[in-house]
């Protein structure tokens, strides 16, 4: 398998495990939201918070898929790398607010990771190749001070006729 199969592979994981989160989100919130790993969730009218986090997977899953659909595997991989801010992100809030320390490093944080990397793969996948240098002694030698004298002399002396 090359290596532009499995990034193919783990981006359409990222993907899809995106529009799982946001499709979650925004059909059931309430039993997707304690898995996010906050000690309380908003109540009453705050579940729209909830929606928005939806909105915001599904935003980021769409933008994915259409560059993976439409061929553009360089901007894919810089797209990943920011997306991969948004479960830091969540992992940061999870940390700041005293939630689960256990859900915060191993969700959003191997999930930010996990993001990450496939990013960088693609990248590395898309790089330009380096110009080689040529090999020593294929290259023209550089001429000395003494021998580029003597040819100047030579180029600049009177033709003697016979």
């Amino acid at each position: 398998m090359t290596l532009k199969n499995v990034n193919t592979v783990l981006a359409a994981i990222v993907i899809l495990f995106s529009f799982y989160l946001g499709i979650t989100f925004l059909l059931i919130p309430d039993v997707q939201a304690p898995g996010f790993g906050l000690p309380h969730w908003p109540s009453g009218d705050g579940g729209g918070f909830l929606n928005v986090k939806g909105n915001r997977e599904n935003g980021m899953g769409l933008a994915a898929a259409l560059l993976l659909l439409t061929g553009h595997r360089r901007a894919l991989g810089w797209a990943l790398l920011g997306v991969a801010a948004a479960p830091f992100g969540d992992m940061i809030t999870v940390l700041a607010h005293h939630g689960s320390t256990a859900i915060a490093l191993s969700v959003h944080g191997l999930t930010s990771v996990f993001i990450a990397t496939t990013g960088l793969l693609i990248l590395r996948e898309t790089r330009k190749p380096r110009e080689t240098r040529k090999p020593r002694g294929t290259r023209k030698p550089r001429e000395t001070r003494k021998a580029r004298e003597s040819r100047k002399a030579r180029e600049t002396a009177a033709p003697t006729s016979a």
